[in-house]
């Protein structure tokens, strides 16, 4: 007999959470928000972190440690082609939401500065549909900023215009 666990749970019936880790990079008081693609299932056209789902692979001698720098890591690179393997994460914070289509998510977001020679561009175009640098002024201008980027800016800046 076959066990179909109810949807969000495991299959020992303990609540299960997709979990996602968002990336703000820094450069000279400003940070990289992307548009989220059109086609996106959650919060298409709206802007956001650099970031994505943990994804578990199995790798010989992986341990499964540091899974959300590395997925931070992972995601910037697959995003928006720049290699941060040598960037300072900073955690910022963590929140629960339910996506548009209605899946638990742990969010996690970090910071870090962009590195100077870095040249961002929308490598994954069906994901990220553009790139803005944003003051934290400019980004509750912006009408496309959702208020929990905004929350994550001001947790960031505090003391920034």
């Amino acid at each position: 007999m076959t066990i179909t666990p109810e949807p969000h749970t495991t299959r020992a019936g303990r609540p299960a959470f997709v979990v996602n880790v968002e990336v703000f990079l820094e450069r000279e008081g400003r940070w990289l928000l992307i548009k989220r693609g059109e086609q996106e299932s959650h919060a298409p056209g709206v802007l956001g972190g650099v970031g994505g789902k943990v994804e578990i692979e199995v790798q010989a001698g992986a341990a499964g440690l540091d899974v959300l720098e590395e997925t931070a890591r992972r995601e910037v690179a697959e995003e928006i082609g720049v290699d941060v393997a040598d960037v300072e994460l900073t955690y910022v914070e963590s929140a629960f939401f339910v996506t548009d289509d209605g899946d638990p998510v742990i969010n996690v977001a970090f910071t870090g500065l962009m590195p100077a020679d870095a040249r961002p561009s929308a490598a994954s175009p069906h994901e990220v549909a553009g790139l803005v640098w944003v003051s934290l002024a400019e980004a509750e201008a912006d009408p496309n900023c959702p208020p929990w980027i905004m929350r994550t800016l001001r947790r960031m800046a505090p003391s920034r215009p």
